[in-house]
Formats: structure tokens, sequence, C-alpha cells
């Protein structure tokens, strides 16, 4: 769709009520520390700081395993199936304020089974939180298990086994957690499983490690889209494989800032990524942590980088583009998308 151009000062606007799908966001990572807090009352877990104030003044890192290190700890309040319907609530509330319609949620199960969990407990609860979405949030809801890179692949055979006896509340499996010295290749059996069992596959690649684990999560493990994927723009003819057989990148700008993968906002690549034909897309990926939720993305980015009203249709078209939605879902979403525009005109 070609619209006339929409004049700076109204892009705030029109970024907070253009329809969104959010593609990388761990569950997880939107545990606001009130909730912490409140999570950790209810469940008698001891937490080491004396106040709200205080656990939020502690997210302070310099890159993904310090981070990580703290977005840890905080999962130790998860307790019960409630517990991860409340949490999972709580984020969908958010994002229904940003106008996301469609939502495919990140999580894992290791990090819980590792505090003594079950994996049912965990997927369970996350799952009656996306069936309630529609009527509740009126936006639709799935779920992507990512393993833990940082573990073995035989932990996440375990990790894929346990999650069969829920195999219809989950639509895809990722991988996540500490990227440099992981590479996707140490996950090639497990992916090749999943593969036969039918789920959609994403990988983390290119965040902090170099593009080689952008081949790697292609053609070793053989994913559908790639989560981050800003350091592509180092190798050319990656780049021009991804803009030609369209492989969507989820980007995450306010976490690459946070995790100083980019200095500033403004040293950010994604208007480059989009003026190369990339299918790039906006997303919060532990929002919590990172300072927004996906409004927060965009219109922190769109500020820094000065895009404009194209590339903001670009990147909410590319959202429910690169969903994992039925094709008629899709066009639907795109139809109201496409009706916000003609009316801000």
């Amino acid at each position: 769709m070609n619209h006339r151009p929409i004049p700076a000062e109204r892009l705030p606007e029109l970024l907070r009520r253009m329809p969104k799908a959010e593609l990388h966001m761990h569950i997880e990572g939107s545990l606001e520390p009130d909730m912490i807090f409140s999570m950790g009352q209810r469940n008698q877990v001891p937490l080491n700081y004396p106040s709200v104030d205080a656990l939020r003044q502690a997210y302070v890192f310099n890159n993904l395993q310090e981070f990580l290190d703290i977005y840890h700890a905080g999962t130790t309040v998860l307790k019960t199936e409630q517990d991860f319907y409340d949490m999972t609530c709580a984020y969908l509330a958010r994002a229904q304020a940003d106008n996301v319609l469609h939502t495919e949620i990140f999580f894992d199960t290791q990090t819980h089974t590792g505090h003594g969990l079950s994996a049912e407990v965990v997927i369970n609860g996350l799952h009656r939180a996306c069936m309630d979405a529609p009527a509740k949030f009126g936006m639709t809801a799935s779920l992507i298990l990512c393993f833990l890179r940082h573990l073995s692949e035989e932990e996440a055979f375990e990790c894929l086994e346990q999650a069969l006896l829920l195999r219809d509340k989950i639509v895809g499996i990722g991988l996540a957690s500490s990227e440099v010295g992981h590479p996707p290749e140490k996950f090639a059996k497990v992916f090749a499983r999943a593969r036969e069992l039918g789920f959609r596959l994403v990988a983390h690649a290119g965040e902090e490690a170099p593009p080689a684990y952008i081949w790697s999560a292609l053609d070793v493990l053989k994913v559908e889209r790639i989560d981050h994927g800003v350091q592509a723009i180092h190798d050319a003819a990656l780049m021009r494989r991804l803009a030609e057989e369209k492989i969507p990148l989820t980007v995450c700008p306010l976490s690459n800032l946070k995790l100083q993968v980019f200095k500033n906002l403004s040293q950010h690549n994604l208007g480059r990524m989009l003026d190369a034909g990339i299918v790039a897309t906006i997303n919060s990926d532990d929002p919590a942590y990172f300072g927004g939720y996906i409004n927060e993305n965009f219109t922190q980015t769109f500020a820094a980088l000065g895009l404009t009203s194209q590339h903001a249709y670009t990147l909410a078209r590319n959202s429910f583009e690169a969903s994992f939605l039925e094709a008629s879902a899709k066009a639907r979403l795109i139809e109201r998308l496409d009706g916000v525009f003609a009316s801000l005109e």
C-alpha cells in the first residue's frame, strides 16, 4: 500500500494507533519489579532487595550475560500455573494498549524445571492466558518454546520430550540465552527432530555474535525467522540472501541499546535494513528490563533514525506477514492496518 506521507509531528500518534504484531518477546522478561515482589510474597520466596525500587535500580547491566543473571533471579518467584497465567495476562494487557493484535510469545521451561517445576505447570499457565486473549484483550497469542543455548543439546532433547505431552499448545521452537560461544550448529539434531514433528522454527542469531551464526541458523537449523540478526549488516552476501528469500528479522532496538550492541539508537541499522529490502520487524524482547514495550521501541527508534510513515507501514505489515498465522488471518490484520493509514491521510 502506498499512502501520502504523514507529517513527522503526527508520527507518534500513528505509531501508537497502528495495528501490529509482536514476534520477539520473552514472557519472563515482562516481569515488572512490582509483580516480582507481589509474587515473591504470594509464594514466600525471599528476594535480595528490600523494596520494589531497589529491585528496579538493580536492572543495570553491561552485556547479555549480566542481564541474564538478573533475569534468571527474577524467575524464581514463579511457582504455580496461576503465576504463569497472571504474568502472561499482564503482558497481554500492555500489548493491547499498544495496539498489538497478535503476539507469538517466547518462553522456556528449562529455567523453571531447574527450579523444581514441571513443564506442564509452565505451559498450561501460559496457554490458558493465550486462549483467553481474544475475549479479554482483543488479540491472538501463541507460544514458542526456546531452548537455552548455554545448556547441552541433550538437555534440549529432554525439554522437547517433556513439551511433547502438550504439543498442541506450542506453535514453534526457538533458541535463546547466551549467544557467543554457543553456535546454532550445537543444536542441529534437536532442531531436525523439531522440524520432523512439524514445529515452526526460529533462532536468536547475530545479536552479539557474527554473521556466521545467522548462516548456521538458516542452513543447519533451517529456521524460518531470525531473532535479532542485526550483525547481518556486515555480510553483503547474507544481506542479499535475507532480502531475496524474504527471511524475517525480529529486531529489538531498545534491547540492542541496553545491551550495548549499539552505543546509541542513532547508530542502529534498522533503517538500512529496511532500505535493503530486509523483512524487519520491531519488538520489545524483555520489556521490563530494557526500558519499554513495543510502542516505546517504535517511538524512540523513529525519533532517533528519522524514519517515516512509509517505514511505519512496512514494519507493521512485515510483522503480520512474518507471523505464523494462517494466510486468511494475516489478510484480515493487514486490512485493518490499511484502514488506519487511510483514516490518517
